[in-house]
């Protein structure tokens, strides 16, 4: 009886782990769809209204990887904890705004309570659950969450700003963070981390922070406006080069480092991760373009665009918690996921067919199925084989470094086909195109982009990443064997 409470209480914390983890999800794509009537509403210029969005991703993506660190030192609990109550406050803040100022600095605060609250959930989860099948299977449901969580926010989005106004895409949160810190405070363990007595690398904070908020930065806000080539781009990115140059060194030679650079000696998490950045980043293809292309070009409202995802959603759902761990158990995590990313490639090469009268059964549908279909088996995989150089004391640090890749990718990728696909759009309508015609057109350039990411990806995985007996067989002919073969024990069972 005690031990089946104890797995019962094990996954309900599993559950309201996920519901914390999707609510901070929904928020990175719950606004685009309410965008125009924030502008409308608080006189935003299209110029400044694209900060409701960036002030966000600065923060999440800027902070994932310290919050990570810290939640190891000190407490995954209490980060967590910490987050959510940071996270929920900024949403009031966010709802009760009524000046263009107030909207942008609660945006940014959400960004930091997000960081803190999921930078440690993957982390939490991989230690609740040892056991390989077990632990695939929770992860299987957080794949889920982390995937699905974008056309999600799209669907809510839409229904709340037309069923009741946008106001409330922030103020649901509050209710929804009130019950999951309550239920987390009963159902989490309490941890104590390493500690910071041995001391914090303060230093490498400091340098990987302002690297990653001015990388984040310099793709939303400057290639954005001038260009990648542009004075101001190149000026910034190579501070922020410079910065995470200046970080390594701190790394290699610092007692306690912020970031132990042993995670990355195993091929496939840092594999994993590289492969994560490009498949998000083409993602966005789908995403952002997709729903542009049905508002802009084929006229539908911001709850019709938001069901238009829902099929994606459901096969996403279907294959993650239900069949994922399967597929992985059997054939291992570099396996599936392949067959998963070539689906990817497949949906956005279909919707460069999409004309401009278009059709949903036709041209839109189809494309959801195959990339639900390929998220869906992709991000399980993706992320057990990103936490499997991770050693107890590192969940945290590994858990950050997964949220990171997804966070900057999807940034990078954002700036680089909204780019793309704005100057293409230009030169067809200088060309004599029609307004829709050259937007279709650029968006078409987009979806190829992102299906060329993720065909790099595909690349990654066949050429980095080992099957797990393979990189169980590397592990023994490295010199610390019994170090990695600990750190590489978790991706051989699941195998």
């Amino acid at each position: 009886m005690a031990a089946g409470t104890t797995d019962r209480s094990r996954w309900m914390a599993l559950y309201v782990l996920c519901v914390g983890m999707l609510m901070i999800v929904l928020d990175g794509t719950v606004v685009n769809v309410a965008l125009p009537s924030i502008q409308a509403d608080l006189g935003f210029s299209q110029s400044s209204l694209a900060w409701v969005v960036n002030a966000y991703l600065i923060a999440f993506g800027g902070l994932l990887l310290l919050s990570g660190r810290l939640g190891d030192l000190i407490s995954r609990r209490g980060m967590f904890l910490a987050g959510l109550a940071v996270f929920t406050g900024a949403s009031f803040a966010c709802g009760i705004a009524q000046t263009q100022e107030i909207l942008i600095a609660a945006r940014f605060i959400q960004g930091v309570g997000g960081a803190m609250a999921s930078a440690v959930i993957l982390g939490m989860i991989v230690t609740m659950f040892p056991e390989p099948r077990e632990q695939m299977k929770a992860i299987g449901v957080f794949g889920f969450v982390a995937s699905a969580g974008a056309s999600i926010g799209l669907l809510v989005g839409g229904v709340l700003t037309q069923a009741i106004d946008w106001h409330w895409i922030f103020f649901v949160n509050i209710p929804i963070g009130v019950a999951t810190a309550t239920l987390a405070r009963k159902l989490l363990e309490k941890d104590r981390g390493t500690g910071l007595g041995r001391g914090a690398d303060f230093l490498g904070a400091v340098l990987i922070t302002g690297a990653l908020m001015l990388s984040v930065y310099t793709i939303v806000k400057p290639a954005a406006d001038s260009g990648w080539a542009s004075g101001r781009t190149l000026g910034f990115g190579a501070v922020a080069l410079a910065l995470l140059a200046a970080f390594l060194v701190r790394e290699s030679t610092a007692r306690e480092p912020l970031i132990p650079l042993r995670i990355f000696r195993s091929r496939n998490v840092s594999g994993a991760n590289a492969i994560q950045a490009l498949f998000v980043a083409g993602m966005f293809g789908m995403f952002f373009m997709g729903a542009l292309y049905m508002q802009r070009v084929l006229g539908y409202d911001a709850l019709q665009t938001g069901l238009a995802f829902l099929p994606s959603t459901l096969v996403m759902g279907t294959l993650s918690l239900r069949y994922a761990e399967r597929l992985v158990m059997r054939f291992g995590a570099r396996s599936t996921l392949v067959p998963g990313l070539v689906l990817g490639v497949a949906g956005l090469l279909l919707l460069t067919r999409a004309p401009v009268d278009g059709g949903y059964a036709e041209h839109i549908l189809p494309v959801m199925i195959l990339l639900g279909a390929g998220a869906g088996v992709s991000f399980p995989a993706l992320m057990t084989l990103s936490m499997s150089g991770a050693t107890p004391s590192d969940a945290g640090l590994a858990s950050g470094l997964v949220n990171t890749t997804l966070q900057v990718g999807g940034a990078l990728g954002l700036a680089v086909l909204a780019t793309l696909s704005s100057t293409r759009t230009e030169d067809l309508q200088a060309a004599g195109d029609t307004t829709a015609a050259a937007l279709n057109g650029g968006y078409h350039l987009a979806y190829l982009i992102g299906a060329g990411l993720i065909l790099a990806a595909v690349a990654v995985a066949l050429l980095v990443l080992q099957p797990e007996p393979r990189a169980a067989e590397s592990a023994e002919e490295t010199p610390a064997k019994p170090a990695a073969r600990r750190r590489l024990e978790p991706a051989c069972d699941a195998a």
